[in-house]
């Protein structure tokens, strides 16, 4: 303290003025409350919009200059803090997902469907460019959903992807060697291809989870079988023929969400808020107990665009073509 003191003074009597920047960090990885659109009147209640985007993993996707989140934790956390917070009328999910795997999809889809039958307050989600497969799953825990006429909605289904590697790897004169405990330990390995039985124990469970994907959508949406039928063959639809076919309830946009969760808690000049994390991670039973150190950061976020192509094997409810 006293050297740093030395230093300032100095500068000081150089003619020097020193400047510092001074980077709040907070230590905790605690989220923090933001107001990204201004509400009306004295007391204004909250509209706490909550982010359902990209795959939805429960796990780390880490960037080349972040540390990556937790979307399930991180959705844990924001549930919580809307829950807890009672001027907080309402949420509205901000989806854009083409989803992801099938618990991380189905946990999403309970959370919201528990904090909802706990805390009375309304949700709508609110689809904007993709809401997909696993992102409609748990878009389905809404009271309400709103489409925008271009976005993309549907894919229910189930996708398990593999490879065969084997007549690749005798071209090069290289084999594998498998040592294993069971007949089935290695079902769908990419060092040899599928047996009989193996393909149609792997269509077992695909149809099995189908089927629990079918029922929610049948249940939350109140199709007739042939409705369903109708829209749970795999494909997408625009915001418009979803409307028209009842995986949506309204068009709108953003905005016009917000205004309708608003309405729907009998609170209209309520404000809207974000909670972010500006630095660190952590805070649920999801996250990692590992804190990555503070740092001082003038790059902009970003990924690299093929990376999370590249996804974990497992079932899959997700939209992406090519997988």
């Amino acid at each position: 303290m006293r050297l740093c003191l030395s230093l300032i003074a100095v500068l000081l009597l150089a003619g020097c003025t020193p400047s510092f920047l001074i980077t709040p960090v907070s230590d905790k990885g605690e989220l923090v409350e933001r107001t990204v659109r201004d509400g009306e009147g004295f007391f204004q209640k909250k509209i706490a919009i909550i982010p359902i985007e990209g795959t939805i993993l429960n796990a780390r996707r880490p960037s080349l200059v972040d540390s990556g989140e937790n979307s399930i934790s991180l959705l844990t956390q924001q549930l919580k803090r809307a829950e807890d917070d009672s001027s907080v009328v309402a949420i509205v999910l901000r989806v854009n997902s083409p989803g992801g795997t099938v618990t991380a999809s189905d946990t999403m889809y309970r959370l919201i469907s528990d904090f909802k039958s706990r805390s009375k307050k309304p949700v709508v989600a609110s689809v904007q460019e993709v809401c997909a497969s696993g992102g409609y799953y748990a878009a389905l825990a809404a009271d309400e959903i709103v489409a925008q006429p271009t976005s993309i909605v549907g894919s229910i289904g189930v996708i398990f992807t593999t490879f065969d590697f084997e007549g690749t790897l005798g071209k090069i004169g290289a084999r594998s060697y498998i040592i294993k405990s069971g007949p089935l330990k290695d079902m769908g390995s990419p060092l040899k291809p599928l047996s009989v039985e193996e393909r149609e124990i792997m269509q077992a469970m695909i149809m099995e989870y189908f089927h629990r994907f079918q029922g929610v959508v049948q249940t939350r949406r109140s199709l007739s079988a042939p409705e369903l039928a109708a829209v749970t063959d795999g494909r997408v639809f625009t915001g418009e023929n979803a409307l028209s076919l009842k995986l949506v309830d309204r068009m709108g946009t953003l905005e016009e969400a917000i205004d309708l969760a608003a309405q729907r808690a009998g609170s209209k000049g309520a404000k809207a808020v974000l909670y972010i994390r500006p630095y660190g991670y952590g805070g649920s039973i999801y996250a990692s107990n590992q804190m990555p150190a503070p740092e001082a950061k003038s790059t902009q976020l970003f990924s690299i665009p093929m990376v999370e192509e590249i996804l974990p094997s497992g079932f899959y409810y997700i939209w992406r073509p090519g997988l």
